[in-house]
Order: structure tokens, then C-alpha cells, then sequence
């Protein structure tokens, strides 16, 4: 069944903030990129009369995960990611499973491809059962944008079937100490993996992804990329993180955030806020009569959070609240409680 388009698709939670308001809409850590970070970065600029070479953060993301160089395409974001793949792709039965990130069904729909929407059941759990036998390619978050849902990657891995290409959005995968159930250490057959570094390293204005699949595929997307598409800074941005001390920071950060998740989920619930459970990333998915009447009423005291109805599988009653440090995570606490609820 193919659906009409009845969402907006290309909300993000960037067009909640502004004028002021604090953040709770948009999946970026705070504080960031950190100080080393920052400084390799403002370093890169000596070199941008040079073209891009992407040569040795390719090799540090393949050294990063196990994979072969040439099982990687680093790529402007991962948002860029989707749009080649949208293009290169030719499916007969593209699914999308929903609720997730919008951007993979709004790059296939612009590249002209129809979409079904598998959309998940209670608690948003994957059971591969629920993917059309007939579908040649699979789009899913995992964690999941918006409902922070970790699946098994058994459950994931168990959606590959000759014929058929499955696009893993790992976006939010280093939000979860030890990556226990990433693909990118085995990499099934006709399964592609993506990853940012926008989240954990606070650089979506640097836009820094990339991919790994098999190097076929990669190589297709390597045709359909502009030159040039990855810029010095990126690439230096690509390499510094997938040091080992990199990864163990993002780790530890990792391990500090879901404990303040498990506490800010605590309190929600206790407020007769339904929270989906187990959740795993950076953010919350929640559920509350007139959560846009809230929304709105949060923003009025000075506080942004995501509309929910923007997702296929949600609406209304939900948003999505980002985890911040426990003080300013208090702060919306109080203002909720001020509000009633």
C-alpha cells in the first residue's frame, strides 16, 4: 500500500529552534565539537587552496570498523548518503520502515520511486515478518529516529535476502555504549550501512558521513557523487574522530548519556507521560494528549521541543524531546510541572 503525502516530510527539528528558545528539538550533543576537535578543524583551513583528498580518512573509517577501504564512501552527511543511494538504486517495491528519519523516503520519492510504508506496532519494535517478502529494498533506523528504539541487529541482518538491498540508518548508533548491535563489523551481504558524525561531535554545519557496503555498490555511488563533494575540513573532521581516543570518548559520553536518559525518562513517566521503552539514543519519543498544545505552550515559556505528527506512524500526541545535561533537563522538568503536568 502506497501512501499519500500527507506529512511533511522535510521538517526537521531545526525549524523548531530559534528566537531564543532552548534547545530540546534538535539531536545535536551540547558543548560541542569539543576543544581538540575544533582546533584540527580551524588547522584544515591552511590547506584549502589543495581539491579534497579523501584518501586517508577513508582509511581511518575502514581501520574505524573492520571494513576494507573500498567498502567505504565518505560523503557530505548522511542526508547526502540517501540521495545517491535514491538515485543509483532502481527497486521495483521500496519500503520504508516508519516511524524513522524522513529524508530516506524524501529522497526516494524526488528521485521517482514509489515507497511503501511498513509501519512498526506497539513499542515500535522490528519484526522482520512485517517487511513484504516481494520488497527489493529496505530503509530502517537503527536506533531509530524518532522513538530511540535499538533493534537486535539479528533482527536487521535477518532482512537480507538475495535480491534485496537493505540501507541501514546507523545515525545515533554511538549514542549506545560498546555499538553492540552495529552492522558495520560484519556487514551482511546486501546490507549498507550509514553513519554521521553530526550528533555525537555537534558538526551538522560541517556535514560529515559516510558509508560502508559492498564495494560494488560503492563504487556506483562513487559515480553518482559530485567531485569534490567531501571538504578539507570534513575529511579532517572523518579522520580525528575515528581515532581510537576518539571512539573512546564518544564511548564514554555514550555511558553518561543513558543514565540521564534513564533518569529523564523516569520523570516523564511518573508524570502519566507514556515514554517509549528502552529507549537508546540521544532523545525521547513520548506520547501526551494535545502534545502540540504542550509544544506550543512549551515554547511560549522559552522552550523548543519536536512535533511528532511530522512522522509517518505518529501523530499528534507525540514529540520527541532531546537529552540535555541533567540541570537543563530540571529546567524543562519545572516548566512542565508549572504547566500541570
Amino acid at each position: 500500500m502506497t501512501f499519500p503525502d500527507e506529512v511533511d516530510l522535510r521538517h526537521h527539528g531545526d525549524a523548531e529552534v530559534g528566537g531564543g528558545l532552548l534547545d530540546f528539538a534538535v539531536n545535536v550533543r551540547t558543548g560541542t565539537p569539543p576543544d581538540w576537535l575544533a582546533e584540527r578543524i580551524r588547522a584544515s583551513v591552511a590547506d584549502l587552496a589543495a581539491y579534497p583528498d579523501p584518501t586517508s580518512a577513508r582509511h581511518a573509517v575502514a581501520r574505524r570498523h573492520g571494513r576494507a577501504a573500498d567498502e567505504v564512501l565518505l560523503t557530505a552527511g548522511a542526508a547526502e548518503a540517501f540521495v545517491l543511494l535514491a538515485r543509483v538504486l532502481e527497486p521495483r517495491h521500496a519500503v520504508v520502515v516508519h516511524p524513522q528519519f524522513t529524508e530516506p523516503e524524501a529522497a526516494l520519492r524526488a528521485a521517482g520511486h514509489t515507497v511503501e510504508r511498513v509501519v512498526l506496532g506497539k513499542d515500535f519494535t522490528l519484526d522482520p515478518a512485517d517487511v513484504p517478502a516481494a520488497a527489493d529494498l529496505v530503509m530502517i533506523g537503527n536506533p531509530t529516529n524518532p522513538t530511540s528504539v535499538l533493534h537486535p541487529a539479528a533482527a536487521i541482518a535477518a532482512l537480507a535476502r538475495p535480491g534485496r538491498t537493505v540501507v541501514v540508518d546507523e545515525a545515533f548508533m554511538d549514542c549506545v555504549p560498546g555499538e553492540p548491535e552495529t552492522l558495520t563489523g560484519r556487514l551482511p551481504s546486501g546490507v549498507v550501512v550509514l553513519r554521521s558524525l553530526t550528533k555525537t561531535w555537534g558538526l551538522a554545519g560541517l556535514r560529515a558521513g559516510y558509508v560502508l557496503a559492498d564495494p560494488r555498490l560503492i563504487a556506483r555511488l562513487a559515480e553518482a557523487q559530485p567531485l569534490w563533494a567531501v571538504s578539507t575540513p570534513a575529511l579532517v573532521a572523518i579522520e580525528a574522530c575515528c581515532e581510537p581516543e576518539a571512539v573512546a570518548e564518544a564511548d564514554a559520553w555514550a555511558a553518561d548519556l543513558a543514565a540521564e536518559r534513564d533518569r529523564f525518562a523516569a520523570e516523564f513517566s511518573a508524570r502519566g507521560l507514556y515514554v517509549v521503552p528502552e529507549p537508546r539514543a540521544s532523545f525521547l519519543c513520548l506520547r501526551a494528549p494535545d502534545a502540540l498544545g504542550v509544544r506550543a505552550l512549551l515554547r511560549q515559556r522559552g522552550y523548543a521541543v519536536r512535533r511528532g505528527d511530522t512522522f509517518p506512524g505518529l501523530g499528534t500526541d507525540w514529540l520527541r524531546v532531546a537529552v540535555r545535561d541533567r540541570a537543563t533537563n530540571d529546567r524543562l522538568l519545572e516548566v512542565l510541572g508549572e504547566l500541570g503536568i
